[in-house]
């Protein structure tokens, strides 16, 4: 359940215009460390409020704060921009046992700058959101303006959530759509209900004890000792749940036609996973508080579902009401996702690849529940819903030691991994728990693949690998983590797990060596070294803004960490045209540092480009980002924001003019359109220059995708700069229309 958090209670940070806040009670909040250690934290938020990516609007509000048995602390915030919620915009700030700064993890890749009045009204954002909901809406709530930074860099959206039942009529559904604000095009959606879908293969646990209430003569199925977590019979509804009793505390038979059977599982499911969090890892139960998870079972008619819904598990019958899917993987699975959801704000974001890893921590912490249990009927495995029969095969969901066995998922990372569905994108992760804990190659429980020419991996234990993990959730992902981030680099769960491994067994340590190496495995590289001698690089200021034929410079520095200090000489990954780097000194020992020199020639071509700036020595390389941003020329660039409407079958034109221009336009000119419009494929979307020559942006492309938000480069070194430049479009079908919003030109 991902929901905006309330505020209350403000004190006051000076100076960096920073104001923590705390928040109230939500439905389940973890529990907190005392005020000590969110007075610590608060103070190394307003200090290092560059490392948070600041700005003077933003404002923070404790999520959060733990210790753990080292006493090192963990505050998460959340964010608000000018009033304004902020998704992505959550920040964990770790000290030391001594109360010191000790690091942060952040999602945004800079401070949020942006205006935030919207162009589309809510009760706009509202209507168009019911059309991305399937099944019967019995509900749609009011659109909230907020920033959606989910991808490092914030743009102003409205979300919207539709509630209603799936089309199956049975599977509740809160469906929350996001929009742009200032252009209304769809930028996503997820339901809040977690589900698995499938067919159950019976009942699963065997015999096993589990704790109940003795009120009278009558037991109760609540359990006194993990909060009063109770199970309870749906009747084959959807509404009335009334608590399981029995005379003599012997429930069930082990035969689905049983009716107790069902919840025998459920609530063993349910002791078994609070019991995992609490006793592994330290965690007071799945909400973190001690409060018990409700069990509901026998949910709907012939219902082929289980679902998580934010505050409680339900089970369906599955098949004929005679194959509950009350698998323990199952219950462990979905209840994991209330961990994580209740740990990290908001939970990770359920899309690409950072919704992988939401998925891969509920398959990575099913399995460990499973081994946790250790029942004779069901072993624990890396197969995930074997019990359950998904697919009427007998195969199992997935297989973390082979992911790509499924057919869909990824066993190794690639740039097509973030736009895969979360479940199939959750095989990188698997894959790396799985060498993680077993290594690679033949194992007792599956046979693991490596990634490309990647080295063999040892695997460390179970034991080891689930704490690495846990940690890594606990004390570092935030709700934009990824495997690979451009944006953010340092945003990455190889990243994070080698800081858990780092806390809990050493830098260097077996354990860190292993991280790196099941991570290189499954094709999720990075600069880390072990060797004796190593070194950081930084540059200052990480970004520069420069005019075409005008330099800039920052600072290279380098720091040991390691070892000797060895000779460091500098170079740049690839440059973009029209930019030229140099070094001065090329070469200095680790520890001192250089003048890096940024040129953008006359005919540089406008635009933000980041540049790898790459510290050679005879052990080690490691490298920096500078972002470098080069102006259009003065007079060169402009812009029409004023709306015109594009009715079926017509063709209209949208005019920016351009004078005082003394240079040639580029043979990478830009031109930033945006239309709203419901069928992008009846569009025909041209420049015309001032000559009357015409450049076909788009042509039909796109089919049924709503909107045009892009922008095109074209080469025109032809053209003369100064004079009217038009867009035309054209509607060339019928049905569908829309409007020009808005379009820039830098030439």
């Amino acid at each position: 359940m991902r929901s905006a958090l309330a505020l209350a209670g403000v004190t006051m940070l000076v100076g960096s215009g920073l104001v923590v806040t705390t928040t109230g009670a939500s439905a389940a909040p973890p529990p907190t460390a005392g005020p000590s250690l969110v007075a610590a934290a608060d103070t190394a938020l307003k200090e290092h409020s560059r490392d948070v990516r600041s700005s003077a609007k933003d404002r923070y509000a404790v999520h959060s704060s733990r210790r753990d048995a080292q006493g090192r602390g963990t505050v998460r915030y959340t964010r608000t921009y000018d009033g304004l919620r902020v998704y992505g915009g959550d920040v964990v700030i770790r000290t030391g046992a001594d109360g010191d700064y000790a690091g942060s993890s952040v999602g945004l890749a800079a401070p949020l700058s942006l205006a935030t009045t919207p162009k589309v009204s809510a009760a706009k954002a509202s209507k168009a959101a019911t059309t991305a909901f399937s099944g019967r809406i019995t509900g749609t709530g009011a659109a909230e303006l907020f920033v959606d930074a989910s991808s490092g860099t914030g743009r102003l959206a409205w979300e919207t959530v539709v509630s209603g039942w799936a089309p199956d009529g049975q599977t509740p559904s809160k469906l929350h759509v996001i929009s742009d604000a200032l252009t209304g095009a769809r930028i996503g959606s997820y339901d809040e209900i977690e589900s698995v879908v499938g067919t159950g293969n019976s009942i699963y646990a065997g015999p096993v004890a589990i704790d109940t209430t003795l009120s009278g003569s009558t037991y109760s199925m609540i359990d006194p000792t993990r909060g009063n977590g109770r199970t309870c019979d749906m009747n084959n509804g959807t509404s009335t749940c009334t608590t399981f009793t029995d005379a003599d505390n012997v429930w069930g038979t082990g035969a689905a036609s049983n009716r107790q059977s069902a919840a025998v599982d459920a609530h063993f499911g349910a002791a078994t996973t609070f019991d995992y969090f609490t006793e592994v890892h330290g965690r007071n139960g799945i909400f973190g508080n001690g409060t018990g998870v409700p069990s509901r079972v026998h949910y709907g008619n012939a219902y082929v579902n289980a679902f998580w819904d934010g505050a409680q598990m339900t089970y369906g019958d599955g098949t004929g009401n005679a194959k509950p899917l009350v698998a323990l993987d199952v219950a462990g699975h979905e209840m994991s996702h209330g961990v994580t959801e209740n740990v990290v704000p908001g939970g990770l974001t359920y899309s690409g690849e950072s919704g992988g890893l939401n998925e891969a921590t509920s398959d990575i912490f099913g399995n460990m529940v499973e081994f946790y249990a250790n029942t004779p009927v069901d072993p624990g495995d890396y197969e995930v819903g074997e019990k359950i029969d998904i697919r009427g095969t007998g195969a199992p969901l997935r297989y973390m030691y082979n992911p790509t066995l499924d057919g869909s998922s990824h066993g190794c990372w690639s740039t097509s991994t973030n736009s895969l569905d979360v479940h199939y994108s959750s095989g990188v992760a698997n894959h790396f728990f799985f060498n993680l804990a077993e290594g690679s190659g033949v194992t007792p429980y599956g046979t693991s693949p490596l990634c490309g020419s990647a080295p063999p991996v040892t695997g460390i234990g179970r034991e080891k690998a689930e704490k690495i993990w846990f940690r890594a959730l606990d004390a570092y992902f935030v709700s934009n983590t990824r495997y690979v981030n451009t944006a953010q680099p340092t945003n990455t769960a190889r990243i994070h797990t080698l800081s858990a491994a780092t806390d809990l067994y050493g830098l260097c340590s077996t354990e860190y060596k292993a991280v790196m190496a099941a991570w290189t495995a499954v094709n999720v590289t990075g600069t880390e070294s072990c060797a004796a001698n190593d070194f950081t690089v930084a540059v200052s200021p990480t970004t520069l803004t420069l005019d075409p034929g005008t330099s800039g410079s920052a600072t290279v520095s380098t720091t040991v960490i390691r070892g000797t200090a060895e000779t460091v000489t500098f170079s740049t990954g690839p440059l973009p045209a029209g930019v030229s780097v140099s070094f001065s000194p090329a070469s200095v020992t680790a520890g001192g540092s250089t003048t890096v020199t940024v040129t953008a020639a006359a005919t540089a071509g406008s635009g933000t480009v980041p540049i790898t700036v790459v510290g050679t020595a005879p052990s080690v390389a490691r490298t920096t980002t500078l972002n470098v941003t080069v102006n259009g020329l003065p007079g060169c660039s402009g812009s029409n924001g004023t709306d015109v409407p594009i009715a079926d079958n017509s063709t209209v034109q949208s005019t920016i003019v351009i004078s005082g221009c003394a240079a040639t336009p580029s043979t990478a000119s830009k031109v930033e359109v945006h239309i709203v419009h419901t069928y992008i494929g009846d569009l025909v979307v041209s420049l015309i220059a001032p000559d009357g020559s015409v450049y076909t942006l788009q042509n039909r492309s796109g089919g049924s995708t709503d909107n045009i938000d892009q922008t095109y480069t074209v080469n025109l070194s032809s053209e003369t700069a100064n004079g009217t430049w038009r867009l035309r479009v054209q509607d060339a079908a019928s049905l569908d229309t829309g409007y020009l919003n808005s379009w820039s030109l830098n030439l």
